[in-house]
C-alpha cells in the first residue's frame, strides 16, 4: 500500500514534474539528472525534517506554514517568468534550464523544498506505516528510502522520455515555444495552487 500511494503521487503532474520535463527538453539529460538530484536530496530532507516533527509545528503555526507556501509560490512563479523570457531574449535554451549541473541540482533542490505541501505529505504518509512497537528510527530510514529512490525512478523515466521525444524536435523553434509556454503554463498553474490552496 505504501507504494501503491507514493507511484499514485509520483504520477500526478505538478512543479517537480514539470522542472524535470522542462530541464529534459531544453537542456538534455545531465541537467534532467542533476534536478532529479536536487530533488532527491529536497525529499530526503523532508522526511528527515517530519520525522523530528517539523511538519508538526508548520502544521500549529499557520503563519510560518503560510510564509513557507508564498516564498515557493514566488518561486515557481519566477521560473515562469524565466522560460517565457527566454522567447524574448533568445531563440535558444530555456534559462531556467540552461545553467550548470550545480545550479540545475539547486532547483530541484528548492522547488521541492519550499513546497510546505510535500513536508507534510511525508508526515501523514509515513506515520501510517509505521509500528510504535518498532524501531522508529528503522521504520522512518526504509519507508524515506522508498521515497526517495521511487521518486528518483521516476524522474529518471520522465528524464529519458521527454529528452528523447526533444531530439526528435529539436529543429522546430515554434515546437520549443509552444514547449516553453506550457512548461510556464504548469509552473503558474502550480504557484496559484500553492498559494491559494492549503
Amino acid at each position: 500500500m505504501f507504494i501503491t500511494a507514493l507511484v499514485a503521487v509520483y504520477l500526478l503532474p505538478g512543479p517537480d514534474m514539470a522542472l524535470v520535463l522542462s530541464a529534459s527538453v531544453f537542456q538534455g539529460r545531465r541537467n534532467g539528472l542533476m534536478v532529479a538530484a536536487g530533488l532527491a536530496l529536497s525529499r530526503a530532507l523532508h522526511v528527515s525534517l517530519a520525522g523530528i516533527g517539523l511538519a508538526a509545528l508548520l502544521k500549529t503555526h499557520p503563519l510560518l506554514f503560510d510564509a513557507v507556501r508564498w516564498v515557493g509560490a514566488s518561486y515557481l512563479c519566477w521560473m515562469a517568468w524565466a522560460i517565457l523570457r527566454a522567447r524574448e531574449t533568445s531563440a535558444g535554451d530555456d534559462p531556467v534550464a540552461s545553467a550548470g549541473g550545480w545550479q540545475a541540482l539547486q532547483r530541484g533542490f528548492l522547488t521541492n523544498l519550499l513546497n510546505p505541501k510535500a513536508l507534510m505529505f511525508c508526515a501523514l504518509l509515513l506515520p501510517q506505516f509505521i509500528s510504535p512497537s518498532g524501531n522508529l528510527f528503522e521504520q522512518y530510514l526504509i519507508l524515506g528510502s522508498i521515497l526517495v529512490l521511487l521518486g528518483a525512478l521516476f524522474d529518471v523515466v520522465y528524464i529519458y522520455a521527454a529528452s528523447d521525444l526533444a531530439s526528435r524536435f529539436s529543429g522546430s523553434r515554434y515546437g520549443k515555444q509552444i514547449a516553453r509556454s506550457v512548461f510556464a503554463s504548469v509552473f503558474t498553474l502550480a504557484a496559484l495552487r500553492l498559494a491559494f490552496n492549503r
